[in-house]
């Protein structure tokens, strides 16, 4: 892996060719509010990383968060989870660029958990990072840990473009038009409260109704 660094918005982060096509392939695909969203969730990756003095794989993280929403559009149709298959899409892109299995793996892991931290908080730290930079931007998860003026910095170069409101409309869509992708998850919520006619089923009846006698 290269050495080579630069700095956004105060963060100090890898500028090696993987990130920098990475970086480009984002810039391509995401609306301009979801671009500035999975960069400023991996500069918030990156900070609580340096604050905590955790070791990882810079360049993992780097593609886990910038890759993480891929699939958060309006075209979406499913038929899986859109984190697993923008976890798919980050993969290939990565297997395609030379990176091994086992890194690739790392970042399939961080971009289909990213909305999971009970499970992804306690995986290996780039997964763990990925999710906590991501969860910071979109709900204010650990928002403390990094100094007001490091927050603004990033958040200044790279403005929220009114994304609680247009990713909200994200969300709904995916429930709209994959409600079966939904049940078990955060979407759950968003159909609840703002798609007409939403109900999953419920836990309770999956177990009470399994076909065994007991």
């Amino acid at each position: 892996m290269e050495d080579r660094k630069r700095v956004l918005a105060g963060v100090v982060v890898p500028d090696t060719e993987l990130v920098r096509a990475a970086l480009d392939y984002a810039q391509c695909v995401y609306e301009p509010y979801l671009l500035n969203h999975v960069i400023r969730s991996w500069l918030f990756a990156t900070s609580l990383a340096s604050i905590q003095n955790v070791e990882h794989d810079s360049e993992v993280v780097a593609l886990g968060t910038l890759l993480h929403d891929i699939t958060l559009n309006t075209s979406f149709r499913g038929p899986r989870r859109f984190e697993v298959e923008g976890a798919d899409i980050a993969r290939s892109f990565a297997l395609d660029a030379g990176v091994s299995i086992s890194r690739a793996q790392l970042i399939w892991d961080s971009v289909a958990l990213n909305s999971t931290p009970s499970i992804a908080l306690y995986k290996e730290p780039e997964v763990a990072l990925c999710t906590a930079g991501i969860c910071l931007d979109v709900v204010g998860l650990q928002y403390d840990r990094i100094p007001a003026m490091a927050r603004e910095a990033i958040t200044d170069a790279y403005p929220r473009l009114g994304m609680k409101v247009k990713m909200t409309s994200c969300f709904c869509h995916v429930v709209e038009v994959a409600m079966e992708t939904t049940y078990d998850n955060f979407l759950r919520d968003f159909g609840l409260r703002y798609v007409p006619g939403y109900a999953g089923p419920s836990s309770v009846d999956l177990v009470m109704n399994a076909p065994f006698e007991s």
